[in-house]
């Protein structure tokens, strides 16, 4: 594992050099192909190296961070053209990238709740110095005092911990606390970090006020940190959990389905996609916490589908706000007139949103389904609503923003760069072509 992270090192005093921009990205992708070539399908942790190696689980989340990381290079090339502070630009997001490789690689969770921290500074940089408007000072405060107060007691319940196990590393997880006070502390800040409804309210704030690469890498990436925590974790906390988790799970599910209202009475493109991530990762929540196969394995299914698509998404808001200076739907109407083909990848993506065949968002949700109805019949009432509604703000998305008469202002007809459809089909070809190999969600467990 250390050559990847000295491969990464290495490249920051490149970042510095002038006119190296996309020779950097170039280096991503070839990182990339060379950590796919150390895939493996064990359940224990392998290619170990000082504090960090990796499973299937940690294999995944590290390859999606490399794979959206690599591509929010190449969705800012506003950045590299108007030369604002690209260099700088370069160095966060190697930061970023160090940090979340750490976090996913790491086998001891006081390595884990280190970088798992570290993560946030880079993305709160991203966020104000690079944001749009005046607003992204308080968004930036919303997600930093969210992630900070609810990391304080995860930092108390491990050094509590360790004093009870007399080591933090994975491999030792075997002995269970059953405190309930215990069970919060640790799960607190991956609950904000996912993030469960009631503590959602900094994530379509940092989405609308985030530069196309933030909002990038928070729905990739960062929303699934708290998803991989509690994963690596819940093993800890069985006998409190089984008692007190259908409080989760119930949050999960109508939290998910308010949300799904909320989505359809947005105006902003970007706050829409915001808040049905937050809906989706409620699905997640519902299925990690009832604690069987099917919704660990749906849980990983719908984050890696889930990180391709919104981060798609978010790509296709940031080409029409590039070109009309707005992100309306008031204003933003009738493109099917103006890009005729950038339309299809409006389709095929919201089609992916609702989880249509063949994305792997249809087979995360068929995991998390039959999780959650074996658990309790009754979840099958806000499901469906989910199910339906996702569906609903999906087609609003798509329809509203492609349809229509168009707004009288003065657009650029520009059908699209190579560079442009180069991202989005690296969006979309990844997540409908997984669901061929979907038994690798299964393996980890």
């Amino acid at each position: 594992m250390m050559k990847f992270m000295f491969f990464i090192i290495f490249l920051i005093p490149l970042s510095f050099m002038s006119g190296v921009f996309w020779f950097g990205q170039c280096m991503f992708m070839f990182l990339v192909i060379l950590f796919f070539t150390h895939l493996s399908y064990s359940t224990l942790f392998c290619s170990v190296s000082y504090f960090w190696g990796m499973d299937l689980l940690s294999f995944v989340m590290i390859f999606l961070s490399l794979w959206i990381c690599s591509l929010m290079i190449m969705a800012s090339e506003g950045i590299y053209k108007t030369n604002y502070y690209s260099s700088l630009y370069m160095f966060v997001m190697l930061v970023l990238l160090i940090s979340l490789f750490c976090t996913f690689a790491s086998m001891n969770l006081f390595v884990f709740y280190l970088f798992f921290e570290m993560s946030l500074i880079p993305t709160l940089i991203l966020i104000v110095g690079w944001g749009y408007q005046p607003e992204r000072i308080q968004a930036g405060v919303y997600l930093l005092f969210y992630t900070l107060i609810a990391s304080l007691p995860m930092m108390v319940s491990i050094f509590y911990y360790y004093k009870y196990l007399s080591s933090l590393d994975y491999y030792f997880f075997f002995d269970e606390v059953g405190y309930l006070m215990f069970y919060f502390c640790m799960s607190v800040v991956f609950f904000v970090k996912m993030p469960m409804y009631f503590v959602h309210l900094w994530l379509p704030k940092a989405h609308v006020e985030a530069p196309v690469s933030g909002s990038m890498i928070l729905a990739g990436v960062m929303l699934k940190l708290g998803g991989y925590g509690l994963m690596r974790l819940m093993m800890v906390f069985i006998s409190v959990a089984v008692k007190v988790n259908f409080v989760y799970v119930v949050i999960g599910l109508v939290g998910g389905f308010y949300v799904s209202l909320i989505c359809i009475r947005q105006v902003d493109i970007k706050s829409l996609i915001a808040y049905s991530s937050v809906a989706h990762m409620g699905l997640v929540l519902g299925g990690l916490m009832t604690m069987n196969f099917w919704g660990s394995s749906g849980s990983l299914a719908m984050m890696i589908a889930h990180g391709l698509c919104s981060s798609g998404l978010f790509c296709l808001a940031n080409l029409g706000y590039e070109r009309f200076s707005s992100r309306s739907f008031y204003l933003n109407k009738g493109l099917i007139n103006l890009m005729p083909s950038m339309s299809l990848w409006w389709f095929l993506l919201s089609s992916s949103n609702m989880a249509a065949p063949p994305s792997l968002n249809l087979l995360g949700e068929i995991m998390l389904i039959s999780s959650m109805v074996t658990w309790s019949f009754y979840s099958i009432i806000f499901l469906s609503l989910i199910s339906f509604f996702s569906a609903v703000y999906s087609l609003f998305l798509y329809s509203y923003s492609q349809h229509g008469s168009m707004f009288n202002g003065v657009y650029s007809f520009s059908l699209g760069s190579v560079r442009e459809y180069l991202l989005l089909f690296m969006h979309w070809f990844p997540l409908n072509l997984l669901i061929l190999k979907g038994d690798v969600v299964t393996l980890w467990i």
